[in-house]
């Protein structure tokens, strides 16, 4: 497997695998490239792909610190670091073929390795609670992740606004997410 940052060249292999994951209408080429523009700060990309036989088996989106806007599902006071240093993992996605080998593992350490040489002092995501046997928040919490708070129907504007189908409820996303903050070790 090789972990290589998230280029143009990837956008098409990207939004397939996000959609046929999370749900169609999760990510198009327009809203990828707004986010791939996101994490990169100081001239670094901190989102990237992991290719395995010239194949995308799962890609990894993160933005830089400073570089996203916390929404009504971020509880700042709660945060251990000012939002100035918080960096946020937007999405993950791995091919079914390919969970349980260590591929988010690899996407994620890539990821925050980058978001350290940018200046963040840590990461925030809010994980997919209704993931397959909720894979998701167990897949971060070893990470070393604390739950900062549990956001019920996180996603369901999202259904009622552009469209997006939940592989879960369908047209009307109930899911919650898991708010969660991984603290970057130094060094």
């Amino acid at each position: 497997m090789q972990i290589t940052e998230l280029t143009p060249a990837f956008f098409p292999a990207v939004v397939s695998l996000a959609n046929t994951i999370h749900g169609d209408n999760y990510l198009s080429h327009a809203s990828l490239r707004a986010m791939q523009l996101q994490g990169i700060a100081k001239g670094i990309n901190a989102s990237f792909v992991a290719i395995e036989e010239q194949q995308l088996i799962g890609y990894r989106l993160s933005f830089a610190a400073g570089q996203w806007q916390p929404d009504n599902w971020c509880t700042e006071a709660r945060w251990p670091v000012p939002r100035a240093d918080m960096a946020y993992f937007k999405s993950v996605g791995v091919s079914a073929e390919q969970r349980g080998k260590g591929v988010a593992s690899s996407l994620l350490q890539a990821s925050v390795t980058v978001l350290k040489q940018q200046g963040a002092k840590a990461g925030l995501a809010h994980i997919w609670r209704e993931s397959p046997g909720n894979a998701a928040q167990r897949y971060f919490s070893q990470a070393g992740a604390v739950l900062v708070k549990v956001h019920p129907q996180r996603w369901r504007h999202l259904s009622e606004t552009a469209g997006y189908f939940c592989p879960v409820c369908g047209a009307l996303c109930n899911c919650s997410a898991a708010e969660m903050v991984l603290t970057f070790s130094a060094g």
